[in-house]
C-alpha cells in the first residue's frame, strides 16, 4: 500500500498556526508582489473568491466579507513544511516528499501495521498535535489510487480526512464520483479530449483499454489507466535528474527606472542562479540576461543578451561580472522595468567536466564553498556581493506579510503567563 498525505490549503493553514484567531475565517494568500490569489481556504471559496484571480478583481469582495489577506511568507511555509514532513516520515519506512505540502509513503513489505485506517488517523492526529496543520490521508495499492483516496478524504463526505482503498466496491464507488479532470496526470487539455469521447469520470477512464490510451495519448495515460485498476506502474525516483537550465526571475514590487537599480536587481538574480547551479554540482557555459517593462504598458519593450563563457563556470563573482558587462546593452532611459531575470544555460557536471590545459580557470572554489556554507547555516542572503545593493528599493512588494515566526529572531512569538 501507498499513502499520500496532503495539507489542507497549506499556505492558509500555515498562516493560522500562530494565529488561532484566524481559524475558521475566510483567508487568501497572494502571489509575488501581491499580484493574484494563489491559495484560498474553504471559507473563502464559499463566498466566491477564486484561486489565480488577480487580487484587484477580488479585493472588494474580500473587504466586504472580512477575508484575511496575507502576502506569501515563503520563509514560514518552508520551515513548517520541513517540520510536517519529519512527523509524517515517522509513520512509514519509506517516504518521498512530492511537494511543499504533499508526501508519499510506502508500506511495501511492512506487516507490522495491522490496521491501516487507525494508523492513518494516528498520523493525522500527530501532525495536528505537533505542527497544528490539518492534513488529509489517502491510502491505495498504487500511487494514483493513493491520490484518488486523498481526494476522497478531503472532498467527499463520510471520510473525515482519512480514506483507505482496501476493497473493490469502495474503489469503484469513489472512481464513479470523481471527475476525470481530478485524476492525477490528467491535465486540462487531456480532460477536454476525454470528455469529447464520453469519458466523464475516473471510473469511465479506468475501463478504457490501456493500449488504446497509449496510442491516442501517451504512455503516461496508459500507466494512469493501469494504476486506476490496481496495477503498480509508477514509482518515485530516489535521485532526480539535474536541471538542464537554471533561471532566476522576478517581477518588481516597484518599477526600476535607473541603471544602478537595474544592475543591482540583475546581480542579485545572478547570485541566486549561481547558488542553485552549485547546489546541483553543475557548471554553465552560456549566460542569458533579460529585462523589460510590462506587456500591458503603452509601449512594451524587452531586452535580452547572451554571453558565452570561454570555459564553464559556477563562481558567483565571475557570473556577476559578466552580468555587469551586459547592463549598458539592457538599459534604456525612460523604460520602467517590471520584470528582470538571469538564466544559466548549457549546463554540465562540475565533477566530470574536461578541463583545458590553457584555460585560465578563474573563480575561487574554496571561497564559494565558504560562501554557500555561511548562507546555508545562517540563512539565504547572509553573505552576498555588494553589486546586489544593500537596501534595494525595487524588492518584492509584500504589503500583507505576516511575521516569520520560526526563522527570524525578532518575530519569535512571546508568551505571557
Amino acid at each position: 500500500m501507498f499513502a499520500l498525505v496532503d495539507a489542507n490549503a497549506f499556505y492558509c493553514s500555515a498562516e493560522q498556526v500562530f494565529r488561532p484567531d484566524w481559524r475558521g475565517k475566510p483567508m487568501v494568500v497572494l502571489s509575488n508582489n501581491d499580484g493574484c490569489v494563489v491559495a484560498a481556504n474553504r471559507q473563502a471559496k464559499e463566498i466566491g473568491v477564486e484561486k489565480f484571480k488577480p487580487f484587484f478583481q477580488v479585493q472588494a469582495l474580500c473587504r466586504a466579507n472580512s477575508v484575511v489577506v496575507c502576502s506569501s511568507n515563503y520563509e514560514l511555509y518552508g520551515d513548517l513544511s520541513d517540520k510536517m514532513m519529519q512527523v509524517i516520515g515517522r509513520f512509514a519506512p519509506d517516504q518521498h516528499v512530492y511537494s511543499i505540502d504533499e508526501s508519499f509513503l510506502s508500506f511495501h513489505r511492512c506487516s507490522a501495521i495491522p490496521h491501516l485506517q487507525e494508523h492513518a488517523k494516528a498520523l493525522r492526529r500527530a501532525v495536528w498535535k505537533e505542527c497544528r496543520l490539518a492534513v488529509g490521508v489517502g491510502m491505495g495499492p498504487t500511487l494514483t489510487l493513493a491520490k484518488v483516496a486523498n481526494h476522497a478524504a478531503k472532498k467527499m463526505a463520510g471520510f473525515d480526512g482519512v480514506c483507505v482503498l482496501d476493497s473493490e466496491s469502495q474503489r469503484l464507488s469513489i472512481l464513479e464520483q470523481m471527475a476525470v479532470e481530478d485524476v492525477w496526470g490528467v491535465g486540462r487539455r487531456i480532460s477536454v479530449r476525454l470528455k469529447r469521447q464520453g469519458i466523464e469520470t475516473a471510473l469511465s477512464l479506468s475501463r478504457q483499454k490501456p493500449a488504446l490510451m497509449r496510442r491516442e495519448f501517451n504512455v503516461e495515460m496508459e500507466r494512469t489507466v493501469r494504476e486506476l485498476n490496481g496495477e503498480v506502474c509508477k514509482g518515485w525516483d530516489v535521485s532526480r535528474a539535474d536541471k538542464q537550465q537554471i533561471f532566476s526571475t522576478r517581477s518588481m514590487g516597484q518599477r526600476i527606472v535607473d541603471e544602478v537599480s537595474l544592475h543591482q536587481a540583475l546581480c542579485k538574480h545572478a547570485g541566486i542562479a549561481a547558488a542553485k547551479l552549485r547546489a546541483q554540482k553543475s557548471v554553465c557555459s552560456v549566460l542569458m540576461v533579460f529585462a523589460g517593462n510590462s506587456p500591458y504598458d503603452d509601449n512594451p519593450k524587452s531586452f535580452k543578451q547572451l554571453h558565452r563563457f570561454a570555459f564553464a563556470v559556477d563562481d558567483t563573482a565571475v557570473i556577476t561580472r559578466a552580468v555587469s558587462d551586459l547592463i549598458p546593452l539592457l538599459f534604456e532611459s525612460g523604460v520602467k522595468y517590471y520584470k528582470v531575470g538571469v538564466g544559466l544555460l548549457d549546463l554540465a557536471s562540475a565533477e566530470h567536466i574536461q578541463p583545458d590545459l590553457f584555460d585560465e580557470q578563474p573563480g575561487n572554489p574554496a571561497l564559494m564553498k565558504a560562501f554557500d556554507g555561511l548562507n546555508h547555516r545562517y540563512g539565504k542572503g547572509t553573505v552576498f556581493l555588494a553589486a546586489q545593493g544593500i537596501t534595494p528599493k525595487w524588492g518584492m512588494r509584500r504589503e500583507f506579510l505576516s511575521p516569520q515566526y520560526t526563522t527570524r529572531w525578532k518575530d519569535l512569538p512571546s508568551v505571557k503567563c
